[in-house]
């Protein structure tokens, strides 16, 4: 058995209801080893944090190059499973997305996440029966590679604002009969929510949390398999650039950068 395909068995054991996997996410070679220096199980990429490193927007506007190319060096970057967020599939087509998926396992991930959100047109999410046809084509990709890809399928109702619980559970349900091995539903973090959706998808749930959300104890309670925090930590880091520079530029002095991991700790990690 290929190291590649021990890490995917790895990564798929990991998602246990009521031991949630806890994602730090990163977006280049640094904040994944970082991460994993913490004591990551696993490390997952963030769309947004990785197009804004790579100069675009997050929301289909990175090609599919680029972000190939940043999961490749991060999946090299540590000695842990990598799962990858990449977007809508980064393709018009199921075919297409079956094309990116080929190129992130090539690079070295051993999970994507695939969400419903679109964002080329005035509906917020995907006609049902197109997104289930760009999930089969995920899972067919993954099956031709002989690889046990963990299929995470994003159902983003709660984050548009166009569905709560039941509408959650139908396009779940309709995405795990497509291929979908857990759900993630970004968008909600109250208990009582979270617990109907564990109740009713037979698949683990990846909420997204952050300020504001119970901490990982409480979500571990509900049932919770998987916990990412997102783009949350790319905010924060780039929150500290902006407030550096407008101290920098207004009264001339460096607090905003006390407490900053140092030279020879984060050098000592590239090597």
């Amino acid at each position: 058995m290929s190291e590649h395909h021990t890490r995917a068995e790895l990564f798929r054991s990991l998602h246990t209801p009521g031991s949630p996997l806890v994602l730090v996410n990163a977006w280049d070679a640094a904040s994944a080893r970082i991460v994993a220096a913490a004591g990551a199980r696993a490390v997952a990429t963030t769309s947004a944090g990785v197009a804004w490193s790579l100069g675009a927007a997050d929301g289909d506007v990175l090609g599919r190059d680029a972000a190939v190319d940043l999961v490749r060096r991060l999946a090299a970057a540590v000695p842990l499973p990598v799962t990858a967020d990449i977007e809508s599939g980064f393709g018009a087509t199921p075919d297409e997305v079956a094309a990116t998926v080929r190129a992130v396992i090539a690079a070295g991930a051993v999970g994507v996440n695939v969400e419903d959100a679109r964002r080329d047109a005035g509906t917020p999410l995907r006609d049902l029966p197109d997104q289930c046809a760009r999930l089969a084509a995920v899972r067919a990709a993954a099956d031709a590679a002989d690889l046990p890809l963990y299929l995470n399928a994003r159902v983003d109702t709660f984050l548009s604002g166009t569905g709560g619980v039941d509408e959650t559970v139908a396009r779940a349900t309709a995405y795990l009969a497509a291929g979908a091995d857990g759900i993630f539903v970004p968008g909600v973090v109250d208990p009582e929510t979270v617990g109907a959706l564990v109740r009713a998808i037979p698949a683990p749930l990846n909420v997204l949390a952050g300020p504001g959300a119970p901490p990982i104890a409480e979500f571990a309670r509900l049932g919770v398999a998987r916990v990412s925090l997102g783009s949350a930590v790319a905010e924060a880091a780039y929150t500290v650039v902006r407030k550096a520079a407008d101290e920098a530029f207004d009264a001339g002095t460096y607090g905003a950068l006390a407490d900053a991991l140092d030279y020879g700790t984060l050098n000592a990690l590239m090597r």
